[in-house]
């Protein structure tokens, strides 16, 4: 079995492939080979041609930050070769939805939809009209905003993930209209966003070679609160949606259709210094509701302020970043997304009158109009995990077992003040350093415990396992958009307890019989071999029990 090179897609594992062991989470892994299939057809190669059993891991661009894509023995299979788009079309509504290969890269996509020149080589005359309309028509966006905009378009499909703007647009599932999911057997599902659904909790999928998958799902409610926790159930739901967040352990993405939106016409951001983060908490309810036009509101505290200005001081490439205000304890970042600029000065007037309402200095508000100076403020807000990151860098040449703990918990919107008492309650209690950014419109802040050695890192760890068990008791979602791959598999028994955790095993054995796919993925292997003996002694697959 040859490649276009004539080389062996399956490969050995060596030095010469060493990053594929690993992923954005510092976690590393081992694999005894790899292989790069290029498209649907070679991925089903790579599978028979694999021994039985043997595990595969799925990768893209391995920006991930739980470990999904670290292998766990066996083979890594790696798509960050399939970027091809595919075809284009208008649905009844008007809205262009796009298919593409799962190792696209989003800011790829972002720079061919700015310039309206997709790339279209393939295409049928069906595709190719729709191209035309596309480029007659406003300029068109995909929502879907992760902080890392070098992940592929399949890795943002496998944990839903989501980013700042999912305040307005919610996460990627709902802008998942189908996809092409390869089995461990070589045969394909496809599903399409409204052709299949559950009879409640009883779900039942045909595959393209005619084989019948019954699955049972899950019987837990989902929190009502921003959630990529597990599998998303729920009754009479669309089949695609059970795909989609699952942390590849069901099979393989190899085609993905999108849909698109217009982009607004004016974007702008306001970045509002507050004296205390009781004011932001506050302020964050009084906008929730009320702020129409807002895409975004994120938060950054009063450590991850003083990270910043430390590493502004450094010089570099982060000499560029506007110094914070001295006495600013932390910042609130609203953008605001209009179709003209007399919403946007009504919006910021808007914003203004709510940090005056809860004690805050409405002057002490940065404002970014143009692209320069949003992409100004869009550097200041990245460069703060990207900080954190080189901090925690500095500290492991010390300490090498260390790495940064960052949560990734979200709780409904009438327990954000309660889950911000929680973090700093505990936080000095454990007497540690940490700092904390994120989506608080979304209630889901992501608190980072920065160790200064193994000590700090092990007292991290067992805070955020309170953190789990206190988040959830407040209906809470342990991951809310980094997906749980292997770092947040035990949250997951925390927040959903053993009994529903081995009810997702079964849904897994449904798709995958043997358990190939994203070993130590969402399950301790403890739970997924004790379900695959429970399956072979009573035959019975596919769900609850």
């Amino acid at each position: 079995m040859a490649d276009h090179d004539g080389m062996m897609l399956v490969r050995p594992l060596t030095d010469e492939y060493d990053e594929y062991r690993r992923d954005e989470s510092r976690s590393r892994g081992a694999a005894e080979t790899i292989s790069f299939p290029e498209d649907e057809k070679e991925v089903r190669e790579v599978l028979a041609s694999l021994p039985a059993g043997v595990p595969v891991t799925v990768q893209g661009a391995r920006t991930g930050l739980a470990a999904g894509a670290v292998p766990a023995g066996g083979h890594v299979m790696n798509l960050s070769r399939q970027t091809r788009y595919l075809g284009l079309r208008q649905d009844e509504q008007g809205r262009f939805l796009l298919r593409l290969q799962p190792g696209l890269v989003l800011m790829e996509l972002r720079k061919h939809l700015a310039a309206r020149d997709l790339p279209a080589h393939g295409w049928d005359a069906a595709s190719l009209a729709a191209l035309e309309a596309l480029r007659s028509a406003p300029v068109q966006m995909f929502a879907t905003d992760p902080t890392e905009t070098s992940a592929c378009l399949g890795g943002m499909a496998a944990c839903n993930a989501s980013g700042a703007r999912s305040y307005r647009y919610g996460p990627m599932r709902p802008h998942v209209t189908a996809l092409r999911l390869v089995l461990a057997d070589g045969d394909v599902l496809a599903l399409a966003r409204g052709d299949v659904r559950a009879r409640g909790r009883s779900l039942e999928l045909v595959t393209e070679g005619g084989r019948r998958i019954h699955v049972t799902l899950p019987t837990y409610e989902m929190p009502h609160a921003k959630n990529a926790s597990g599998y998303y159930v729920a009754d009479d739901m669309d089949a695609i949606d059970l795909v989609i967040g699952s942390d590849g352990t069901l099979g393989v993405i190899t085609e993905l259709e999108v849909s698109l939106l217009p982009a607004p016409e004016v974007v702008w951001g306001a970045s509002a210094f507050l004296a205390t983060e009781r004011q932001a908490v506050e302020a964050t309810a009084l906008l929730r509701g009320t702020l129409s036009c807002a895409a975004a509101i994120e938060y950054f505290d009063r450590d991850a302020l003083a990270i910043l200005r430390r590493q502004r001081a450094k010089g570099g490439s982060f000499a560029q970043l506007p110094e914070p205000p001295a006495e600013a304890a932390c910042c609130l970042y609203v953008e605001i997304q209009t179709d003209g600029e007399d919403r946007a000065l009504e919006e910021l007037a808007h914003l203004g009158d709510v940090l005056r309402a809860v004690g805050a200095d409405a002057g002490a508000t940065w404002v970014a109009r143009t692209d320069t100076d949003r992409g100004l403020l869009q550097f200041f807000r990245h460069a703060v995990p990207e900080s954190v990151n080189m901090l925690i860098d500095e500290r492991r040449r010390r300490e090498p077992g260390i790495t940064k703990l960052g949560s990734d918990m979200s709780v409904p919107d009438e327990r954000l003040a309660d889950v911000t008492a929680l973090y700093r309650r505990t936080l000095a209690e454990a007497g540690l350093e940490s700092a904390a950014w994120g989506h608080i419109g979304d209630n889901h802040l992501h608190v980072n415990v920065l160790p200064r050695d193994m000590d700090d890192y092990a007292r991290g760890k067992e805070l955020f396992r309170r953190w789990a068990r206190e988040v959830t008791a407040m209906g809470g979602a342990v991951s809310a958009e980094h997906g749980v791959g292997k770092l947040k598999r035990d949250f997951l028994l925390a927040m959903y307890g053993e009994a529903h955790v081995r009810e997702m095993a079964r849904v897994k054995l449904a798709f995958d019989p043997d358990a190939r796919f994203g070993r130590g993925n969402l399950f301790d292997e403890r739970i997924l071999d004790e379900e695959r003996a429970r399956v072979a002694r009573t035959g019975v697959q596919g769900g609850a029990a």
